[in-house]
């Protein structure tokens, strides 16, 4: 069944300061799509979670339908910071919103929908500091770690961009560039002139599970030059399409059976690999989605044998790079 668009990372964090100007942008969301025809509509919740027990209307923040750019529609002062911290003291106060996603247009209110992001913002109780205090790392990236996830099988898409919008905005004399350095042959693409980052083909788990890249970033201010490298991180998720398999294509076991047997004695095994899915906690669940059956006529051969079921998680290497999978022992 097709689940439709999908956000390629589930939370995304951001600090607002005091006093940063109305049209400022914050951060860019990003979804894939479950099919090509689809088109991502963004749709923010209008409620600020501030802590578990309190939330108030979202007076502040907006996102754009249909780029995904949330933006502050209204400058935050003091007496606004005061009001969304739990207590006036504190010099930060996080808030959270949720952002949904949907391939219609969005009706007024729709915050139910199961496809949700969400932003922590951390208000920050004083104005943004000067783009020549900030290191190269704070200018680059954000605190977010750079990890995604990305279902095989589907089509396509630009799932991040590298630039900062709030520093693109407000460091407008610096000049920062990225690049993407990654081994030969990676379906990823990064575009120079927009910054962002494409999966360029449909993607199979059971090829490779994890790839592991690094964003790098230049900065220069007149004469001066920074650079800071960090890891960038692409999960496969997995879809269960590949049926299990038997180990050299043996599907029948010998089993001799002596008189005297001590009970619990093993005749005889049988295994199953599936390359698709891992063992899945509960582990009953795991066991019901394979069941051994002794298929006989004769009750005392049922009376008197068992099929066992034990299973494990294994480790394929295909093209060299390790895929989980489970091995199934009857």
């Amino acid at each position: 069944a097709a689940l439709g668009l999908y956000f390629p990372r589930r939370e995304y964090l951001e600090n607002v300061y005091i006093d940063e100007p109305a049209g400022m942008p914050l951060l860019r969301i990003h979804a894939l799509k479950d099919s090509h025809d689809e088109v991502a509509h963004f749709h923010l919740c209008q409620n600020l979670i501030i802590s578990r027990a309190r939330s108030h209307e979202n007076n502040w923040f907006q996102i754009r339908e249909k780029t995904g750019l949330l933006y502050l529609s209204k400058s935050l002062d003091r007496e606004d910071f005061n009001m969304l911290s739990v207590g006036n003291w504190m010099p930060l106060s996080k808030v959270m919103l949720y952002v949904f996603l949907s391939s219609h247009p969005f009706q007024e209110k729709e915050c139910d929908s199961a496809t949700r992001a969400t932003v922590f913002l951390s208000l920050i109780n004083a104005t943004a500091p000067a783009c020549s205090s900030l290191t190269a790392r704070q200018l680059c990236f954000t605190e977010m770690d750079l990890s995604f996830h990305i279902k095989e099988n589907k089509p396509p898409g630009t799932f991040h961009r590298l630039q900062l919008p709030s520093v693109h905005h407000l460091c407008q004399n610096l000049s920062i560039s990225y690049k993407l350095l990654a081994a030969e042959g990676v379906p990823f693409r990064y575009n120079e002139n927009t910054t962002s980052v494409q999966v360029t083909q449909r993607l199979d788990r059971e090829e490779r599970e994890r790839y592991e890249l690094i964003a790098k970033c230049t900065v220069r201010e007149g004469l001066r030059e920074m650079q800071v490298e960090v890891p960038f991180l692409v999960n496969v998720l997995d879809e269960d399409d590949s049926p299990p398999f038997l180990p050299n294509g043996t599907d029948t076991a010998d089993a001799v059976v002596e008189f005297n047997r001590k009970e619990g004695t093993v005749l005889s095994t049988l295994t199953v690999y599936d390359a698709d899915t891992t063992p899945i906690y509960p582990l009953e669940s795991s066991r019901k989605k394979y069941t051994g059956t002794i298929i006989t006529d004769d009750p005392w051969i049922s009376e008197t044998f068992r099929v066992e079921h034990i299973f494990d998680e294994i480790h394929f290497s295909p093209n060299g790079s390790q895929v989980r999978g489970t091995r199934h022992e009857y």
